[in-house]
Order: C-alpha cells, then structure tokens, then sequence
C-alpha cells in the first residue's frame, strides 16, 4: 500500500518562518523606491542642475547667476539663431525653449540658499526619497507672503471696519435723540441760555441762506446732545481701546490684571472673609444674572440700588427675584391682547393643524 507523504517537522517549521517574513517583505518591496539621487519631478528632473548651469557645486553666487544670464541669452527663444554646427538641445526653437526653461529651473534653485542646501542633502542622501519630495513642496507651495504680515493687515482692516461701523452707529443715535422731543427742547434751552442760536441766525442774516441756518442749528443741538447725554451699551461713541487691534496689544495687560484681580478675590472674600463692598456686590448680581459688563452698564441707576436693597447677591435671594421677574412676566403676557389672539390662533389654527371645508 503506497504511503502519502508527509512533510517533515524541519520543513513545517521552515514555511511557517517564510509566512512570518513575507509580509515585512512584501512591504518593504511596496514601499522601496529607487536610491537614484536625481528623480523626475523634482527640482531639475534626471538632470543636474550644477551640469545645467555648467557649474561645480562648489560655485558661488556670482558664479551661478554668471553662468545662468550666458545661458538665457544663447537660449531665449525670442533671440535663439542655432549657430554652425551646433548640436545638442538647441538645434529647434522648441528645444531651444525647453532648454531655457530648464536652465531657469536650474537657476531658481541654485541661486536661494535653502533651495540649494535641499538640493545638495538630496544629492547626497538619494535613499529618503520622500523627505525629499516633502522638502521640495513645502518650499514651492509656501505662500510668498509673511503670514504675520496677512493677520496684522487683517487685524488693522477690521479695527478700522469696527471703528467707521460704531461711529456710524453713534451718529444715527443722535440724529434719533435730535428727533425726540424731551432731548431736543432741553437741548435748545441750553443752547439758548449759551446764545448760539442767536450767533447761528446773525450769521445766517449776512451770508447764509435758511436752509444753511437750519443744518447750522441742527449740528449746534446735536452737539449739545452730544456732551450732555451718556450712551451706554452698543450705542455708545466708539473708543480707540475697544478696537480689535488695541484689544489684543492690551491681551497680556488685561490677562495680568485679571490673574492679580482674581488672587485678591479669593484672599479677601475666601480666605480672610471680608463682607463684599458696593462694586463686589454688583458684580455679583450682574454674573447671576448672564449679563455683559455693557449691558449691565446700560442699566439705569434706580434699577441698580433695587438691587442692591434686595440683596440679590446673595443666592436665596436672587433666586426670589428671578421667581417673580418670571410671574410678572407671565401676567403681562396674559393681559396683553396681542399675547391672547396669538395664543388662540395656535389653538384654533394654529401650525400642525389641518382643515378641510366641505362644499
């Protein structure tokens, strides 16, 4: 009876080893590249740039940019007449332009002093193939332009954006003012008592025409208005720290004085135990109740001291007041008739809802 064959133990163990191997193998295949140091698409392709230029690498400067305006004038495609028995690159005006541009090639990467020390650690190190490649592109695809140079332009663009924008804003604030009665009267009671709308129309009776008389006292009431009433919030008239560009100059000054701030929170308040003062206090209240530091300051001076009287830095309290902001603000609505009808339409007709009319 014929026997099958079976492998031995010393060959099992030898194929097992082969399967262990191959994978590092077939990788290392995939990934190896050939250790050629003048590669396709980079720099001066196949060929060296140093025979290019028909310089040593050891040639300076002047050397290179020498040799380089030799070659483009003997190259340039627009002066190119072949000479007698001239062979080489050069015999068409094809050639000829490819010649020139291989010479500039040669030159753009010969003449930076980065570029050309790529150049030569390629030459000499052929075998980091894709260090090579990420080199060359990092530099051909860097933008020519400083970045700090883009965010300063960009920050100044939007400062002076932000500042012609509240101005804007400030501007019509007081046109609005000029309009409203109670602002305007006071306004030129006080120009009046200051004789300029006396001076305005004296002026205007010699060499000025009504309409000119009438923009004159306008502009007097608007400045009246101007220095006498204090705008607070997003209406305010625009300063030069608010900016963009003078918010991050000042970024480590206002960071300092918070950390110092802070350290002197914690070791009076927690450690020490003081009682809060007034400004403590509002500070409080405006954290507990999410407002900005503008808006708070657009609030009027009553509303302040009602604060302040009902304690509502304290939690128990706050939490009262906020009770009854929230009851008073549901019996307002449940009065209001506009509240009632668009409460009954959402009930009646309302999204969701649909009718159909039969005929």
């Amino acid at each position: 009876m014929a026997i099958p064959f079976a492998p031995s133990r010393g060959a099992g163990a030898a194929n097992r080893r082969w399967l262990v191997l191959l994978p590092p193998l077939l990788l290392a295949l995939l990934l190896s590249r050939p250790a050629a140091a003048l590669v396709e698409g980079l720099y001066c392709g196949t060929r060296d740039c140093y025979e290019v230029l028909g310089v040593s690498r050891m040639a300076s400067k002047a050397e290179i940019a020498r040799a380089y305006r030799q070659l483009a004038r003997r190259y340039h495609p627009d002066r190119y007449r072949p000479e007698p028995g001239e062979e080489g690159p050069g015999l068409t005006p094809q050639s000829a332009e490819e010649a020139f541009l291989l010479v500039a090639t040669a030159y753009e990467t010969l003449k930076d002093e980065e570029t050309r020390k790529d150049y030569d650690y390629m030459l000499d190190h052929p075998e980091e193939y894709y260090s090579h490649y990420y080199h060359y592109y990092s530099r051909r695809l860097a933008p020519k332009v400083d970045v700090r140079v883009v965010i300063l332009v960009s920050v100044c663009a939007i400062s002076v954006f932000q500042f012609f924008s509240w101005w804007n804003s400030y501007d019509k604030t007081i046109s609005y003012l000029a309009t409203v009665p109670k602002y305007r009267i006071q306004a030129m009671e006080i120009a009046k008592q200051q004789g300029l709308l006396r001076k305005a129309k004296e002026k205007g009776r010699n060499k000025k025409s009504k309409e000119e008389v009438r923009d004159e006292e306008e502009n007097i009431i608007k400045n009246i208005i101007k220095s006498k009433i204090d705008i607070k919030g997003g209406y305010q008239k625009p300063q030069i720290r608010d900016l963009l560009l003078f918010q991050i100059l000042l970024a480590p000054f206002h960071l300092c004085s918070y950390i110092v701030w802070y350290c002197r929170w914690i070791y009076n308040f927690n450690i020490k135990g003081k009682e809060y003062g007034e400004e403590e206090r509002l500070y409080i209240i405006r954290k507990s109740m999410k407002m900005s530091k503008s808006q708070f300051d657009s609030l009027e001076d009553h509303q302040k001291e009602t604060f302040l009287k009902r304690e509502l830095w304290i939690k128990e309290n706050y939490e009262v007041y906020k009770q009854e902001q929230e009851e008073e603000l549901k019996k307002r609505l449940a009065n209001d008739p506009r509240w009632k009808r668009y409460r009954r339409w959402m009930k009646n007709e309302g999204p969701g809802r649909l009718t159909f009319v039969d005929d």
